[in-house]
């Protein structure tokens, strides 16, 4: 049975679904959802394109490690990438006291991504591939109108939340 959560942003009042990917990113859709709901500030990508993130503390019991990954995420994707704390210590990412990585060790970057033409190389570290672990089913538009609200609109005071559908 398939299984679904809502990706939300909070501030803009927009929602659309996501449908795990059980059988392609088993250890990343199950590390996902036994953690829910995950909530952070909102990120808009500069590297890869048309993406929005959060950065969240490392949450899952042991680290999927690679599966289902991609370096060309399509629209609707939902991706996840763990970091250490000095892949994203760079001044150049311009994260805000309180909106980044902070102390933490591990972090973990559960991104969304709502248009096309991405690729997920970084002028730090090179090729970052992403597991691929969700998809989403419906209300991608609205969504993606919203990021685009926040890539040029701001993305100060949006949080963006992962539940359960």
């Amino acid at each position: 049975m398939t299984r679904f959560i809502t990706v939300t942003l909070e501030a803009r009042g927009v929602s659309c679904k996501a449908a795990l990917l059980d059988d392609e990113a088993p250890r990343t859709a199950a590390a996902v959802w036994d953690a829910l709901p995950l909530s952070g500030p909102v990120h808009h990508g500069k590297y890869a394109r048309n993406e929005i993130y959060n950065l969240v503390p490392a949450f899952a019991k042991t680290e999927p490690g690679k599966e289902n990954t991609t370096v060309t995420p399509i629209p609707g994707d939902l991706c996840y990438f763990a970091f250490d704390a000095d892949d994203l210590g760079n001044p150049a990412y311009g994260y805000e006291s309180g909106s980044g990585p902070g102390d933490l060790t591990k972090i973990i970057d559960l991104a969304v991504f709502y248009g096309r033409n991405n690729l997920l190389i970084n002028g730090d570290q090179g090729w970052v591939p992403g597991n691929v672990f969700g998809t989403i089913v419906e209300g991608l538009p609205e969504l993606a109108a919203a990021c685009q609200d926040v890539w040029m609109g701001g993305a100060r005071g949006e949080t963006l939340t992962f539940a359960r559908a």
